[in-house]
């Protein structure tokens, strides 16, 4: 608890924030409260912090903690080494980071047997004390009292350089050293590549790199892991270079205190400690320090995507046929019910080398007719454009909207256990075929089912710190679903493992429940769901609705908690809940000030005035179909200056990738996206928006398709 006191101190100090409000977030998160929860229903104790506050709240605490633990795990092994005193503890405890303390352990930590080791062992570390001092200039007479043949020093030579190798060491763990380094290699340092001979025409994609050099700090994100992946592939070596005068220069004045015979000897351990020990490890340091930012900003862009990819615009409860093309094996149709339901599907070949045109014709015709269709699928992969033109050749007896869905997982969630499950009985184009016309209905629920990382709209998303990738999309998806809401009698067990203090466990549970018992009638039944206990119950209920339920405020983001107070105002009002629920005059009516309690102040009571006027209102935006230009079709009809409708699939810190209809995106470089200076793509675009661009250069033999929007 003293710890969380001094964490929240440290934070609110770090992030300039309210000490009480961040000693709050703190304790809930503590309490095992989620960040969409603390956003939503905890405002006064917060502050009405968002999800993105909270959350780097969240991830410094956990830093600090982690910090704490390892001056504990550094503590103890220097005092079983009988090597800490009380100053020493002190700094280790009162150093602000890791880096700090890893470098204070340095000394001490355990180590293979290094050249001064072996030197120590020799009885040299007595010698090297002095000659470090630089009083003496006759070092040849220090050093014969230290020559023994019995300890392995044969000669004053070797005195001497067992002395050197000790000072060398001391040299490289000095933190002022280190931290001198440091510097130079942040704001001199330079990233260099050169190909491994013999590997130019297998490692021809990073063509760029087979002699690149630029200052690392003004690399950015997707160069320094396009970097890193070709020197993992071995394609290039990679250096990360400072000047070597500059660096030595720096550690002498550092050193060097007189100008003697000993004086020269600490000169040549500076030299030697540079190139041996200090160089390598503080290259190793900032290569890790940049890979670490490189990736934070590779995540950082991937979960933007995927948070604008899960928020898309659904279609909503239709009859839907979907598509999903093919030209030899077909195109697997399927129909589904308002609710995503299977209810039929068949193959047909349109396209060669079958080429049934008029059979496939007349079958979409009549399923169309038959299933009272309303929207047709279809999916963007191999044959889409194609199948998008054949179905618009259709002639309907009434409008039919026909939508290009992105395939980008389909296939993943085809293959996976979760689709087997739902479909045993069926193979895996049908199963993809279901997720191209569900994903239209409702892309929240239909992603979910799909590993983040599978959806494809990150940036060497295979490259980046896995686990902290894994930990980001997740709290993401999580983000997006409670910000939804979800029904709690229809959801999927993998949409309900996203919410609130469910999890994959107690989603089974209320899955199984709702089997057994016919659905839910309200949130409070949800006491009744095997271990799911006032905790949970708190964390989830507000994010979980129920339609025509026994209670109307259960269709609503209002939280249990928190639904005598609507109670109250339908007393003042003299009508009942169900009246109030929808009724903008009898809302207006109401002075949220009049229902404001201890734990329930003005910002909770605004919430739920603006719930009330439109219960479970959907944050996303409605749907909007699109449509590619119908003379383009393949990379060959592209000319410069084209002007084309684009779909924005995948925003990167360098620009964004736009499908234009010919089955390559092409790039909008950030200096092609606005008439003016942006730092980030994300300030002009997002995922799934439908823009105009300018054809710049077309590449056909590398596949390459240059885009402005500036036109």
């Amino acid at each position: 608890m003293e710890h969380n006191n001094t964490f929240a101190l440290q934070i609110a100090k770090e992030l300039q924030l309210d000490t009480h409000h961040v000693a709050n977030v703190v304790r809930l998160l503590g309490e095992g409260a989620t960040i969409p929860f603390i956003a939503r229903y905890r405002k006064e104790m917060t502050g009405t912090m968002n999800e993105e506050l909270i959350a780097a709240i969240q991830k410094r605490l956990e830093q600090l903690v982690e910090l704490e633990k390892r001056k504990e795990s550094v503590l103890d092994s220097i005092r079983e080494q009988e090597k800490l005193t009380p100053e020493l503890e002190q700094k280790i405890l009162d150093a602000k980071t890791m880096q700090e303390v890893e470098d204070l352990y340095l000394p001490y930590k355990p180590k293979r047997r290094t050249r001064a080791a072996i030197a120590r062992e020799k009885g040299l570390e007595p010698l090297a004390a002095q000659l470090m001092a630089q009083h003496t200039n006759d070092v040849a007479r220090l050093a014969t009292r230290f020559v023994s043949q019995q300890k392995g020093v044969n000669s004053v030579e070797e005195a001497l350089q067992g002395a050197q190798d000790i000072m060398a060491e001391w040299v490289s763990e000095n933190i002022n050293g280190r931290n001198r380094i440091r510097k130079i290699f942040h704001t001199k340092g330079e990233i260099s590549s050169s190909v491994i001979k013999g590997k130019e025409e297998e490692g021809k994609t990073y063509q760029q790199y087979f002699n690149f050099q630029e200052p690392i700090s003004k690399a950015p994100s997707h160069r320094i892991l396009a970097l890193f992946r070709a020197e993992e592939e071995g394609v290039i070596k990679l250096k990360v270079k400072v000047d070597d005068d500059h660096a030595i220069d720096t550690l002498e004045r550092i050193f060097l205190k007189s100008n003697n015979a000993s004086s020269e000897l600490v000169r040549k351990a500076v030299a030697d400690s540079w190139k041996r020990l200090l160089e390598p490890s503080i290259e190793n340091e900032i290569r890790a320090l940049y890979k670490e930012k490189a990736d934070e900003t590779a995540i950082q862009v991937f979960a933007e995507n995927l948070k604008q990819l899960l928020l898309a615009a659904p279609m909503g409860q239709k009859r839907v046929l979907a598509i999903d093309p093919g030209f030899r094996t077909g195109c697997k149709v399927v129909i589904l019910s308002e609710t995503g339901a299977l209810l039929h599907n068949e193959t047909i070949y349109p396209h060669p080398p079958k080429s049934d045109v008029i059979g496939s014709m007349r079958k979409v015709k009549s399923l169309v007719d038959a299933y009272k269709v309303e929207v047709i699928a279809i999916g963007n992969g191999t044959a889409g454009r194609e199948t998008e033109d054949f179905i618009r050749y259709i002639k309907f007896d009434r409008d039919i909207t026909a939508v290009m869905v992105s395939e980008s997982g389909a296939s993943v969630y085809s293959a996976s256990k979760i689709a087997r499950d739902e479909f045993p009985d069926y193979d895996i184009t049908v199963r993809g075929a279901v997720s191209i016309g569900r994903r239209l209905m409702d892309p929240l629920a239909e992603l979910v089912k799909i590993d983040p990382k599978s959806i494809g709209v990150g940036q060497y998303q295979h490259d980046v710190d896995q686990k902290k990738l894994g930990e980001s999309l997740d709290q993401t998806v999580m983000s997006c679903v409670n910000a939804v809401g979800v029904e709690l009698n229809t959801a999927s067990q993998q949409l309900l493992s996203y919410v609130s203090g469910v999890g994959p466990s107690l989603a089974s549970n209320i899955i199984n429940y709702r089997e057994e018992n016919g659905g839910f009638k309200s949130r409070k039944q949800l006491h009744e769901v095997p271990r799911l206990g006032d905790k949970a119950f708190e964390q989830c209920a507000g994010f979980l609705r129920i339609h025509d339920g026994d209670n109307p405020l259960d269709q609503s983001a209002v939280h249990p908690e928190s639904y005598h107070i609507v109670e109250k105002m339908a007393k003042r009002l003299n009508v009942n809940v169900s009246e109030l629920i929808g009724n903008k005059e009898l809302i207006a009516k109401i002075d949220p000030k009049e229902f404001t309690e201890d734990h329930f102040g003005l910002e909770t009571v605004n919430d739920i005035l603006k719930e009330l006027e439109k219960p479970g209102r959907d944050p996303r935006k409605s749907f909007e179909a699109f449509e590619f230009d119908k003379d383009i079709r393949s990379i060959e009809d592209l000319k410069s200056g084209m002007t084309l409708n684009g779909i924005v699939t995948n925003i990167t810190a360098f620009g964004a990738f736009v499908d234009i209809g010919v089955h390559q995106d092409g790039l909008v470089h950030i200096s092609q996206m606005a008439d003016h200076y942006i730092k980030d793509p994300n300030e002009v675009v997002h995922l799934n928006q439908k823009v105009r661009v300018k054809v710049l250069q077309v590449d056909e033999n590398r596949k390459r398709i240059s885009l402005s929007m500036r036109l």
